[in-house]
């Protein structure tokens, strides 16, 4: 993959995504540098390997001659991508700008679900926790009688998580850590909060299954971006351009940004994770649906990416 421009800086787990799809990743920059230059860049690049794959990762719009030459060599079969369009079809996440002026037609590519798509998502919602009750009733209360053995006080956490369009609603789980604990609004590595079988619930995604409750009344939906609290999403608002466009569909128990991105520990990676939200929404199918549960299934019983 040959690569234009240095706007933005892959992640370490894209990095290691990228590394099963592309032979390799060269870079060549284009910051203050004339057409003529880049493009010999691009040709000699081009003679010397056998990548035939091009994305513009660039600061500002390229310049005619550049476009000009891309779209002459596309008829030798060297494709090019806009970023935008190399993260959605690569990384199957959409790419969110460091800034709301850098992206202006961005809100017009990210819409709610239609009628038919809710009725849908409604299906599988009760379908899904229905089936689910069924098969996890005796971990439901296995969990309980744990939690209730290694740290004194109520079985169940509600806490105030934001939903569609912005409303908050009371999120029911599963108890994972020490009554009264110091507060913290980020899980950290080894988090002393947490109680063993708490650490153990929150690996298998087991805290998660009293939300089968808020999915049943309409407040979740089993598959959706999580439902943050909402003293951090306060702060996500102000720090993250769009962030507030993945509450234009009901949270849900797991998601696409869920199985994709491990737990978040600070803004970058609430951004991270706002990148696959957006996907979701913007791309959302029955196939989507499906490959997101059977992701889930996946994380849950190879325990990756927690």
């Amino acid at each position: 993959m040959l690569l234009l421009g240095t706007k933005y800086n892959f992640t370490e787990l894209e990095l290691s995504r990228l590394e099963k799809k592309v032979s390799s990743i060269t870079n060549i920059p284009v910051f203050m540098r004339n057409d003529d230059d880049v493009v010999n860049d691009i040709k000699q690049h081009l003679q010397t390997c056998e990548d035939k794959f091009i994305v513009l990762n660039l600061r500002q719009s390229p310049s005619d001659k550049l476009i000009k030459f891309l779209t002459r060599i596309e008829l030798t079969g060297v494709r090019y991508y806009t970023f935008d369009h190399f993260m959605e079809k690569i990384l199957d996440k959409c790419f969110v700008p460091d800034n709301d002026l850098d992206h202006l037609s961005f809100l017009e590519e990210v819409s709610r679900f239609s009628k038919w798509q809710y009725l849908q998502k409604r299906i599988i919602d009760i379908a899904a926790v229905l089936s689910l009750f069924i098969l996890v009733w005796p971990i439901l209360i296995y969990a309980a009688f744990r939690i209730k053995k290694e740290s004194p006080g109520p079985i169940f956490f509600r806490q105030s998580r934001i939903g569609i369009n912005g409303k908050p609603f009371m999120c029911t789980k599963f108890r994972s850590m020490h009554v009264n604990s110091h507060f913290d609004p980020y899980t950290q590595k080894n988090d002393t909060r947490i109680f063993p079988f708490g650490n153990f619930m929150r690996k298998t995604r087991i805290d998660e299954l009293p939300q089968m409750w808020n999915v049943l009344i309409g407040e979740m939906h089993f598959i959706g971006p999580r439902a943050e609290w909402d003293i951090l999403v306060q702060g996500y608002e102000k720090a993250i351009p769009y962030y507030s466009e993945r509450h234009i569909v009901c949270p849900g128990i797991t998601g696409w940004a869920q199985v994709h991105y491990p737990y978040g520990q600070n803004e970058e990676d609430t951004r991270q994770k706002l990148m696959y939200d957006l996907y979701y929404i913007k791309h959302w199918n029955i196939l989507v649906e499906l490959k997101t549960v059977w992701k889930t299934i996946e994380v849950v019983l190879g325990r990756k990416g927690l």
